[in-house]
């Protein structure tokens, strides 16, 4: 019995040892504005071209929302819908121009530099020439913007004072951790799910241990 147990012991140092090696490092995000086209229903869509190659036509609506994500799919959304009635209803049409609604939603204090505070999600209607570009609609209402070498969107009205898309720890700052106090999973190998398995190895061995004392008789 003693060889079997030192052998179970093996087998789950082998194991726990693999699997928490497996287990990946802080997850990394970046701090930065996105930037948002309607989508289907009421809601918003990842743009796929920047603001400056985007060119809404009139009656249409931008977002721009400020927050630390991994990536697209982990990016937060304005909390505003996008609705142009609602936005642009008393700004009257004009000949040659178009009319494009935009929404700036600054994010929450969790995302927020180090020292800052976010300002108030708020709308506008931007009047623009017919070629006008999202870029253009965003810089009508929300001066002053700040660009960096690459072109990348670091700052609007001012929001943040530094940084351009630094990188950051997302599991400490991201938004959904602060509102609920709880971390989101990071796709390590749950005490569960280590116990679970442990259990599985000492009952094997247990069973074997049993099988080899029958065969003994």
């Amino acid at each position: 019995m003693t060889r079997v147990r030192a052998t179970a012991v093996l087998l789950l140092a082998g194991l726990l040892a693999a699997l928490l090696g497996t287990a990946p490092a802080h997850a990394a995000g970046y701090r930065y504005w996105s930037f948002w086209q309607p989508g289907g229903g009421k809601g918003w869509t990842y743009a796929t071209q920047g603001p400056s190659l985007a060119r809404p036509g009139d009656g249409g609506t931008v977002g721009f929302r400020f927050a630390v994500g991994a990536d697209s799919a982990d990016a937060a959304k304005p909390r505003t819908a996008p609705d142009f009635a609602a936005v642009c209803d008393r700004t009257p049409a004009e000949d040659g121009r178009k009319r494009v609604a935009v929404v700036l939603d600054f994010g929450t204090p969790a995302d927020a530099p180090d020292g800052e505070q976010p300002p108030a999600a708020r709308t506008a209607c931007a009047q623009l020439p017919r070629d006008g570009s999202a870029a253009d609609a965003l810089a009508a209402v929300a001066k002053p913007l700040r660009y960096n070498s690459s072109a990348l969107l670091c700052a609007i009205a001012g929001y943040p004072r530094s940084g351009c898309g630094e990188q950051v720890d997302a599991r400490e700052h991201s938004t959904e951790t602060k509102k609920t106090g709880t971390k989101k999973e990071d796709g390590g190998p749950s005490a569960g799910l280590i116990g679970g398995i442990a259990a599985v190895i000492v009952l094997g061995a247990a069973a074997a241990w049993q099988a080899r004392r029958r065969r003994a008789r």
